[in-house]
């Protein structure tokens, strides 16, 4: 059963910027809100499979996720470097593999909709109501998130820990304990 993962806040956070920043909206303000949610969607699905417990989340809080080097680097964004303190404080809270684990569920709906059955099935807070811009996105949705929800753009991401997400979704006991 899925426990109060409200410390995986700075960590969805940073992540779900790190992803509309690599992979911005097309388009003005609302497409700009409407991509955001839908990264934020996907980042709060993934961080909640990859850390099902509180004692997971506190535990990543204390250690820290790892930080965005690796995927700037993979997907050659520019990551500020540690000469800017600002930009490089919030990039240490990004967490590759709910980065990689998020651009799997923006690329791919069955797998999408797999996971957030899975997270429904645990208990999450969340509904698949609260997942709707994640699973079942409108035209406007879309048009948004063109380049977030890119498979092709998104692959080298995906591709990093995507084994690994199939895996846990396959087993699917991971959640349930």
């Amino acid at each position: 059963m899925l426990e109060d993962l409200s410390d995986l806040s700075p960590l969805i956070a940073a992540t779900t910027q790190w992803l509309t920043g690599a992979y911005p909206a097309a388009g003005g303000a609302l497409a700009s809100v409407l991509c955001e949610m839908q990264a934020r969607q996907a980042v709060t699905a993934a961080a909640w499979l990859r850390y099902p417990t509180s004692v997971d989340a506190a535990l990543v809080g204390m250690a820290g996720p790892g930080g965005s080097a690796r995927l700037d680097w993979i997907t050659g964004a520019d990551g500020g470097g540690a000469a800017d303190p600002e930009t490089y404080a919030w990039r240490t809270w990004v967490d590759e593999v709910v980065a990689s684990w998020a651009a799997c569920l923006l690329t791919d709906p069955e797998l999408a909709g797999r996971a957030v059955a899975a997270l429904a099935g645990a208990g999450a807070a969340g509904t698949p109501v609260e997942f709707r811009r994640l699973v079942a996105p409108d035209d406007t949705d879309r048009a948004a998130a063109a380049l977030l929800r890119h498979p092709d753009l998104l692959a080298p991401v995906a591709a990093l820990h995507r084994a690994q997400l199939r895996d846990l979704l396959e087993r699917g006991s991971a959640l349930a304990a």
